[in-house]
């Protein structure tokens, strides 16, 4: 005996179409393209979550690169300045400084910009007192 699917196919069905509202054409009324349009869509939703913070986070960089122009440093130096500094600011906290107390992100890229000018210390590797000595096989017992 062949058994149709009547409820339970049918809540499926208009569960995917009510997703599917608002879609234009064929993909708001059919169940086969309204599912296929109602996948594609969580894709693209998946995608643009994580293409929107990557975007935001351009913004600020360019914002703290302008910013830091006007102060005469460039991004790099101002944020290696601030690595050396101890100074533990995220991008987002800095484009909000530069955009809006310039005054503040001014002493902050001065600060930086002291700690990049200032004279760094030698690598361990460029000292020429260090003897490095072979041992043969043997000799280590």
């Amino acid at each position: 005996m062949r058994v149709k699917g009547t409820n339970v196919t049918r809540i499926r069905r208009k569960k995917m179409i009510k997703l599917a509202k608002g879609y234009r054409g064929q993909r708001h009324i059919n169940f086969k393209v309204a599912k296929q349009q109602v996948w594609k869509s969580y894709l693209y939703a998946y995608r643009d979550r994580k293409n929107v913070k990557r975007d935001y986070r351009k913004l600020w960089i360019a914002r703290i690169n302008a910013a830091s122009r006007m102060n005469g440093i460039s991004y790099s130096q101002l944020m290696h300045g601030f690595k050396v500094a101890g100074i533990d600011l995220n991008r987002k906290m800095l484009a909000e400084l530069a955009v809006s107390d310039f005054a503040t992100f001014s002493k902050l890229a001065e600060t930086a910009k002291k700690q990049v000018s200032a004279p760094t210390r030698k690598a361990a590797t460029l000292d020429t007192d260090i003897k490095i000595e072979r041992i043969e096989k043997g000799a280590a017992k």
